[in-house]
């Protein structure tokens, strides 16, 4: 029998086709459990009475570590650029987690001027922060600038959050213990930091240029961890997984954008929903055990061990005083 009448032979049988489905249906459900959720967080420690800013808590993880942090009883400011999906989040968080206390924000990270608006029009309502998670980002967009020039990738994922940093730094201190918390990424493996052209003025690689921004974070938490662990404030990064979100939306473009239907498909099946991704992000905000354990870097709710790129203190250093320079600090 040839191998065609043997496939047809197999797929007219709909005890075969049956079987042949279940058996999918099962190595999918494990591959997913084994190899892409990831563990929950298993913290059981409540925010009650504590506040916490997430940046780009209107969607994606940040929505889902917002929703997380709300059921542990956390006093919330969702800042974000879309005040609609913001509004729009915040109705759904608090409906969800029977939290009142969740408020909205205006925040661009690609404008020094809005960050600088932001913290003043924060400081008029509060004079404590508990948590900071810097979780808004972009990924692998064209080439854009900033408000101040600022190549975007980096404008946004690293001096955006250093400069909102910079300017909680007082609130941090005064209401340690406290903690920052950087969302990055496993992507800083790729990455490096050249000096010589940070703002890709001679040529851009999307890909590299986001990688090179998540080592960024690595080194900020590194580096503010080492200057504010005797304030009481505690600095880690965090890699959230891969992670099916509204940022994959220029994952491909050009011809390449051709595949992009495949490549959603791909990461559909094959990435952690944003709840999934959300849980170390909860974890690092409530867990004790993150307490004073600066510039760690923590992946599936646990510490995992950086590169040597990823603790290099010469570069930490250089990057800082290169972030400092940069915006006028």
């Amino acid at each position: 029998m040839g191998l065609t009448s043997s496939l047809l032979s197999f797929f007219s049988n709909p005890f075969y086709l049956f079987g042949a489905l279940i058996s999918v249906r099962v190595a999918y459900y494990f591959v997913r459990v084994f190899f892409v959720n990831g563990p929950r967080c298993r913290s059981t420690d409540r925010l009650d009475g504590k506040n916490v800013i997430i940046t780009g808590g209107n969607t994606g993880i940040g929505k889902e570590t917002a929703m997380g942090l709300a059921v542990r009883g956390a006093r919330i400011y969702i800042a974000c650029r879309d005040m609609k999906k913001g509004q729009l989040a915040l109705n759904e968080i608090r409906e969800k987690s029977g939290n009142e206390n969740i408020f909205l924000m205006k925040l661009d990270l690609a404008s020094c001027e809005s960050i600088r608006e932001f913290v003043k029009e924060y400081e008029k309502k509060e004079d404590q922060i508990h948590v900071l998670l810097l979780n808004a980002g972009v990924m692998i967009t064209p080439y854009q600038k900033t408000v101040e020039g600022f190549e975007f990738q980096f404008g946004i994922n690293h001096l955006g959050h250093f400069y909102l940093t910079h300017l909680c730094l007082d609130l941090l201190k005064s209401s340690a213990p406290s903690r920052v918390l950087v969302v990055a990424s496993l992507a800083y493996l790729p990455g490096s930091l050249d000096f010589s052209d940070m703002q890709w003025s001679k040529s851009y690689n999307s890909y590299l240029s986001y990688c090179r921004s998540k080592l960024a974070n690595v080194l900020f938490a590194r580096e503010l961890g080492k200057r504010v662990g005797e304030d009481g404030v505690t600095v880690v990064s965090l890699h959230p997984g891969t992670v099916y979100t509204e940022i994959t939306r220029d994952l491909l473009t050009g011809w390449f954008s051709i595949l992009k239907p495949a490549a959603h498909l791909a990461m559909y099946l094959f990435s952690k929903t944003p709840e999934q991704g959300a849980q170390t992000s909860i974890y690092c905000a409530t867990a004790p055990e993150v307490e004073g354990q600066q510039g760690t870097f923590w992946d599936s709710c646990a510490m995992k061990k950086l590169t040597k790129k990823g603790v290099n203190d010469e570069e930490s250093k250089r990057l800082w005083d290169y972030s400092v320079e940069q915006l006028g600090l």
